[in-house]
């Protein structure tokens, strides 16, 4: 069987060595000098100034949105506009925080929020939080310069496009900040792990504060004092003094030391997606009974998994049928519609229409596109996006 995910690391016997010896040598295992060196190194290979480490992708997405409400950059009952194919933990913490999320259609060729589709929205959006669907991109750059025209504060969630570039820029680096995921599959894994990243160190020092209770230890020492000061706060009450509304969801140094092994393999993950990518979707290009994509804007696609998108709901159960009589593991595109999720609906009451994203809820699925595919699983899965007889 083909499946999504090979491994739960790429290199997994080095990798799983690594690990032990860690394990045997550390003296604590709390968050500590790994996470902030792969802080570090990750923010310095995405090219962005600050990374703060923590224990999901989907934390990430709720310490930025927490953050952003501590400084007042967005505000209760604010209208933040949705990336309406996505995933469920990029929606949820806009609505626990009492924001009203606003779904935003996307276009067929790219599966991504377009600046046309992003225009058409009537709602006066505070904020945009777009997510890089499966490492594709849209035409980013144009809606970064049309949210900073209208005062759109914008966001990208990049956990399935690690890598991936348009004009020559890393997706991730277009907005205010972006989330990434290291889950078991995703292009680094630390078996559980998301990142924030960002060039703003108001918001990077706020992220901190979120990410652990809301106190001022993980501050820059300047800062630390800084706050004490404001506060009336002297260094032994500083252990328990609590400054802003926040959570615990500090990753551990073993989540740390994997983040620092993995990131050794990036370019060569990246790699490995952007050629079997670029194989898969030539098979799909020659194939009338699909929908093929459109990446010409863009410099490096890295993949996260590949899409099929089939002309009619009768050709979608043929290709799913083909798949799975191949033992080839097949899932929806991320959640398909999110407004046709129950939450969605129990929960939000802005239904904006999004037809292409209804269109590819009915007719598509991704199969696996991993760095561990050999020679002949890429000709198989070419083979099985073909023109079925």
């Amino acid at each position: 069987m083909i499946k999504l995910t090979k491994s739960a690391f790429y290199k997994e016997k080095r990798t799983r060595q690594l690990l032990i010896e860690f394990i045997k040598e550390a003296a604590i295992f709390s968050m500590g000098k790994e996470c902030r060196q792969f802080e570090k190194a990750f923010a310095e290979k995405q090219g962005r100034k600050f990374a703060v480490f923590v224990n999901s992708g989907s934390s990430a997405n709720l310490i930025l949105i927490q953050s952003l409400l501590n400084l007042g950059k967005i505000k209760h009952r604010g209208l933040v506009g949705v990336s309406a194919l996505t995933w469920a933990t990029n929606v949820m913490p806009f609505i626990q925080l009492g924001l009203k999320p606003v779904p935003i259609d996307c276009e067929v060729k790219t599966l991504n929020v377009s600046l046309r589709t992003l225009k058409k929205c009537k709602y006066k959006l505070k904020a945009f939080f777009l997510t890089n669907v499966l490492g594709f991109s849209g035409q980013i750059d144009q809606i970064q310069q049309y949210c900073r025209q209208k005062g759109i504060l914008f966001l990208e969630d990049n956990c399935e496009g690690l890598g991936s570039r348009v004009n020559n820029q890393l997706l991730g680096n277009f907005g205010l900040a972006a989330t990434f995921s290291f889950f078991v599959g995703h292009h680094l894994s630390t078996i559980e792990g998301g990142m924030v990243v960002t060039d703003d160190e108001v918001l990077y020092h706020m992220l901190l504060k979120v990410r652990a209770h809301g106190w001022d230890r993980d501050l820059p020492l300047e800062k630390q004092q800084e706050i004490r000061l404001a506060y009336n706060v002297d260094n032994f009450l500083a252990y328990y003094t609590f400054y802003d509304l926040a959570y615990n969801v500090r990753p551990t140094d073993i989540a740390g030391s994997l983040g620092n092994i993995q990131i050794n393999y990036w370019d060569e993950i990246v790699r490995k997606r952007e050629g079997n990518f670029k194989l898969l979707n030539a098979a799909i290009k020659t194939n009338p009974e699909l929908l093929a994509l459109d990446v010409n804007h863009m410099n490096l696609v890295s993949n996260f998994a590949m899409p099929v998108i089939a002309k009619t709901k009768f050709l979608l159960e043929k290709y799913k049928k083909r798949f799975k009589d191949h033992q080839v593991e097949i899932r929806p595109i991320i959640i398909g519609d999110i407004t046709k999720q129950p939450f969605f609906r129990k929960y939000c009451f802005i239904n904006n229409n999004c037809p292409t994203v209804e269109f590819i809820h009915q007719n598509g699925f991704y199969f696996p596109n991993n760095p561990e595919l050999t020679k002949k699983e890429v000709n198989l899965l070419c083979s099985l996006v073909k023109k079925a007889g």
